[in-house]
């Protein structure tokens, strides 16, 4: 057991550098780097859509996706007019530090945000920075508003909770309340969003965020 727990130390260590070294050099070039984290469904891809055809006038964007297979996401996003790279881990659950560092050469070095959509997984992913400043996770209102604490550390590693599918709620047993006080009190500092990418409904107010966020990678006088 002891050994299974060294291994594991050294992977995340070695992950967490590189992802260290990721972070660095992109908000030293103004990037904006933001991780998607969600169960298969709760609407990351539908989200990074609608994100694409807000944003891509204003700023460079570019988005990296990550799949057990296919290229079905990086397709869709790049039917938006944006650049997107997919990577398919051939069954792993999660994406790593070093599978974005091959990645990046390949993404054009001046653009304002890069959205990396991670495997649909809440367990595997919440154990590996990718270098992102701003971790976001989706929860849909099909999937039950008890998740956060039957999947603590993706609420706990995260800065940002999307409540997804938002139309949906007059339609279910979903709890809003609940699963922001189940998210809170996991981690009192989340920023929480209520939105519908089908409607539109909250999509503004994230959006202000992801802005706000971006602009203070820059100095006042850049």
């Amino acid at each position: 057991m002891k050994k299974q727990l060294y291994i594991l130390q050294d992977i995340l260590g070695t992950n967490r550098k590189i992802a260290q070294e990721i972070k660095a050099a992109c908000e030293e070039k103004g990037v904006l780097v933001v991780n998607l984290m969600s169960s298969p469904g709760a609407g990351k891809t539908t989200l990074l859509e609608k994100l694409a055809e807000r944003l891509k006038n204003r700023y460079k964007i570019a988005v990296i996706e990550g799949d057990i297979e296919t290229e079905r996401d990086a397709e869709r996003i790049r039917a938006k007019g944006v650049p997107a790279w997919q990577i398919t881990t051939g069954g792993a659950c999660h994406l790593e530090a070093k599978m974005i560092a091959r990645v990046l050469p390949s993404v054009e070095a001046d653009i304002d945000f890069l959205f990396i959509e991670n495997v649909g997984n809440l367990v595997c992913p919440a154990s590996y920075e990718l270098g992102e400043r701003v971790r976001v996770v989706l929860l849909s209102s099909p999937e039950g508003d008890d998740k956060p604490k039957k999947y603590p550390k993706a609420f706990t590693t995260a800065d940002v909770l999307v409540l997804s599918k938002a139309d949906l709620l007059p339609l279910l047993p979903f709890d809003i309340d609940r699963a922001k006080k189940e998210a809170l009190d996991l981690n009192p500092s989340l920023r929480i969003f209520v939105v519908s990418a089908l409607t539109g409904e909250g999509l503004d107010s994230f959006i202000e965020f992801l802005v706000a966020a971006h602009a203070a990678l820059r100095p006042a006088d850049a």
